[in-house]
Order: C-alpha cells, then structure tokens, then sequence
C-alpha cells in the first residue's frame, strides 16, 4: 500500500474557492494562466505522495460550466519541433492530443493561439491541419514595444495590432503544451482588449512550483528547481510580497524579475492587476496548505532531485545538455544531502553487473522487495525485469515461462529477420503484446492485472535504455533511471 502525503480533496476545494473569489474581485472575467502540466503532472505526483496527476483538470472540472480554455503555442516551438520530455512528443502533436483530452472532459476549447508568428511555412501549414480539424485558430505577432517601452504595448500599435480572441465565458483558462509558449502575453492582450471594451477582466496564475508557504531550501521547492534546470530557474525570497506584507514568501526568478513590468502594464491598464502587491498574490497555490505528511514527501523530493541528476548525466552523455547543468544538479543533490546509493535500486544493480558483466536492470517494488532481470538472446534486461516483477507481484513460479516460445519465435523472427532490427531483442512493449495474444490464460490474465502495481516503482539499469524501453517504462509510471553508459561500451 503506497503512504500519503498530500490531501487531494482539501487542496481542490481550496483552489475552487479561491478561483470563485478572484472573479468576483475582478468583475466579469478571469483570465486563468496555466502553469506547469494540466494533464499527465507526474512530477508532482511524485515528489507529492497522494496529488494526482490530473489534480488541475479536476479543478477546472468543478468550474467546468463557467470555464472555456484558450491553447497557446509557440510559432518558434513549432519550427524548431520543440518536443516534452516527458511522453517525447514535439509541442504540435502535444497540443492536438491535449485538444482530445480536453474535450474528452467537457471542457471548451475556445481557439488555438499561435505566439510570436512571422509567416513560417511549418507554422502554416499546422495552423491549416488545425483549421481543417474544425478549430478556431488566432495568430499573434510579436508585441511592438516589448519589454520596455510600456506606452506603445499597451497601444493600438502593441497588443492592439495582435486580434481579440473571442470568449463568452467568466474563466478563461490560458495554458500551453510547455513554458515559453506565450500564455501571459495572451492574457496581456486579452485585457487590453477587455479593457478597452469597457469591460472588468483580470489575471491570476494557477500555480503548482515553487511553494510559496514552504521554506526556500525544503526539498519540495528544491526539486523545482531540478525539474526546471534547462530553465535556469532559481527559486528566491519574494522581495515584493516581504515589503508589501512583512512574509517572506517563495517564487523564482522568472516571476520576480518580470512583476515590476507586469505592474506597470497592469496600471497603463487600468484593470483589476492592480490590486497584486508582488507576484506571489498573482498566483494561487494551496500546495502547502495539503501536504499532511512533511517527512515523506520530503523523502519523496529528495529521490526526485536524484533521479533528475542521475537523468541529467544520461543526457549530457547523448548532446542533449550542457556539463554546467549536470553540476548543477549534482549541486541541488547535495543541497538536500541524498547520494546516489541513497536509491537502493542502484546498489543493486551495480552490485549485480560487477558480478555478470551483462546488461541488468532492476526494480524496487517497496517493503525492502528488489527484482532484478538481465538481458538475454531473447529479452532485453529492461523487459526481463518487468516480466520477472510480474511473477513476483502475481504469485508465479520463477520456472514459469509467460510468453511461450511459439508465441515469441514469430516476433523474434520479424525483428531479426524481416525488420533487421539493430537490437532484435524483444522489448517491453513486444512482451506485452505477446502476453495479451494470449490472455485467454488464467495465469497471463492475472500477470497483467498486476501490471498496474508498478506504478511508482523506481527502476535502474547499468546502461543507457533503448528509447522504446524507456518511453514503455514512463507510460506504465515507473521511475526509471539509468548509469550513463551506452549499450556498446557495456
């Protein structure tokens, strides 16, 4: 049974109520800015024992009748095919798929707004896919004047030149496939716009990270800034809020450094932001208020901010990051005081390969419970493993073999033979389809029904994962890290 740390019904109810009364503070119209994942959030369910990872859609859900949501992205994003981390989407596929999940839960998506628009052929030709899907599709233009020239953004040759996105509904909700994309932009220009119309409108910021009510060093708001290193993010004492109310408050530096040109768009406005004394009361965040267990969830952080280190050394290894943010990940590691045999699973999985000189990997399925697997002619070390944690999890005998050879003979013959695979081992994702052709079988049937008590287990391997491997693992919610060694130098 996996402990929790995070009340999920206290904190929806104080966000609803919160939401509620900032509309009625402004009038007619909230302008909801997003920040973080609105779907899929499994950094904060992480480091959070007990949030969900759909814990903002459940907010919006409550508001659902008085809520319509606007989609930013990027036009650079799109030329560049920006892509998440997370589920290895480019930004483009991401906000098709979020416009299914969207709708999936009766929520309105009011348009499609692409930012910083310059004419890019890729950027028309997405905006036609989206057209021709039946969307509402608005495009922005860099703001004349922006940053520093307050007069002409907040003039008809500055957010007036960009058209209104039209909205009928009290809450706006304005989010975005990732950071970057435009979001408080938007929302600048809608307020203009509503501001001219003679109508109140106002802005707020759903938050998640950092939490401004924790203490700068909790491992909480640390992990924050181990999720947002190619960011640079630095989490800081609001000096705002600290001369406003005499709190000390936590934010970063992306907010901080922004507030004193937001203020004064803000007034050039005339609209309800004036009543925001720093940019923590911009934001709502009850995060701090439902944690219900300290010790574990800065447990829970601390292995967080490992994992993001040890990630960090993988992608150094293959160009994707720079050495100064793998030091600076290390650094946030010993902020916190956690190793990497702090995570027994690693331990394991050394130990093991000292021995065998063979590709392994291991999982930790809690209560002090390790399995291990190794690769072999057939499976690769990622996918024995998870068979192997099946059997455990399942009651199966360790002879017992859950995919016959009649059922993996063909798949290895189509990998090796017809696909000349590079690594014609079978896969995670093979072993699972092997297993449903054959879930007329008592014991498959019951192996898979416990598939799902892996979610939350941390996993390692000695070796870099073969991206289909890892990409399984992060669907199924497993924690997965891996030493930075490349699978040829093993």
């Amino acid at each position: 049974m996996k402990m929790i740390g995070f009340d999920m019904k206290k904190y929806t109810s104080l966000m609803v109520k919160a939401i509620s009364e900032r509309i009625s503070k402004f009038g007619d119209r909230l302008y909801l800015e997003v920040g973080g994942k609105l779907f899929d959030d499994m950094h904060a369910s992480r480091i959070l024992p007990g949030f969900e990872p759909d814990a903002k859609i459940k907010i919006l859900e409550v508001l659902r009748k008085d809520l319509e949501v606007i989609l930013c992205i990027s036009a650079k994003d799109i030329v560049n095919k920006k892509t998440r981390s997370d589920n290895e989407l480019s930004y483009a596929s991401e906000v098709i798929r979020q416009i299914s999940l969207f709708r999936s839960r009766l929520l309105n998506i009011s348009s499609i707004v692409i930012t910083l628009y310059e004419n890019q052929e890729e950027v028309d030709e997405f905006r036609k896919l989206l057209i021709a899907r039946g969307e509402n599709v608005v495009v922005h233009s860099k703001t004349k004047g922006y940053p520093t020239d307050v007069n002409t953004i907040v003039s008809e040759e500055g957010y007036g030149k960009n058209p209104y996105v039209p909205v009928t509904k009290p809450i706006v909700v304005v989010t975005a496939p990732g950071p970057g994309s435009g979001k408080l932009a938007t929302c600048l220009s809608q307020l203009y716009y509503e501001n001219k119309n003679g109508r109140k409108a106002g802005y707020s910021k759903l938050e998640t990270f950092p939490v401004y009510d924790l203490e700068l060093t909790h491992p909480v708001n640390v992990a924050y800034e181990a999720a947002t290193l190619d960011l640079n993010d630095k989490n800081m004492i609001d000096p705002f809020h600290f001369y406003a109310t005499g709190q000390m408050a936590i934010n970063y530096n992306r907010d901080v450094e922004a507030f004193p040109l937001l203020r004064r768009i803000f007034q050039k406005l005339g609209g309800g932001g004036l009543i925001f004394r720093s940019p923590t009361e911009m934001g709502i965040n009850f995060v701090g208020e439902s944690i219900t267990d300290q010790e574990l969830v800065k447990k829970a952080a601390r292995t967080e901010i490992l994992r993001r280190y040890m990630n960090a050394r993988v992608d150094f290894l293959q160009g994707k990051v720079d050495k100064d943010l793998v030091e600076r990940a290390k650094q946030l590691c010993d902020n916190v005081g956690i190793s990497e045999l702090d995570r027994k699973v690693i331990k394991v999985v050394r130990d093991k390969f000292a021995k065998i000189n063979v590709p392994i990997a291991a999982i930790d399925l809690g209560q002090g419970e390790i399995v291990s697997g190794r690769q072999t002619d057939e499976l690769s070390c990622a996918a024995s493993t998870l068979l192997n944690a099946i059997k455990i999890l399942s009651n199966i005998p360790d002879q017992k073999k859950l995919i016959p050879q009649d059922k993996l003979l063909p798949v290895l013959k189509l990998k090796q033979e017809i696909l000349n695979a590079q690594n014609p081992r079978l896969d995670i994702e093979d072993c699972l389809l092997a297993l449903f052709s054959n879930i007329e079988d008592p014991i498959i049937n019951k192996a898979l029904s416990n598939v799902e008590k892996l979610r939350g287990c941390e996993f390692h391997s000695s070796f870099i994962l073969e991206p289909r491997d890892r990409v399984i693992l992060k669907k199924l919610r497993i924690n997965v890290t891996s030493d930075p060694i490349f699978y040829n130098e093993v």
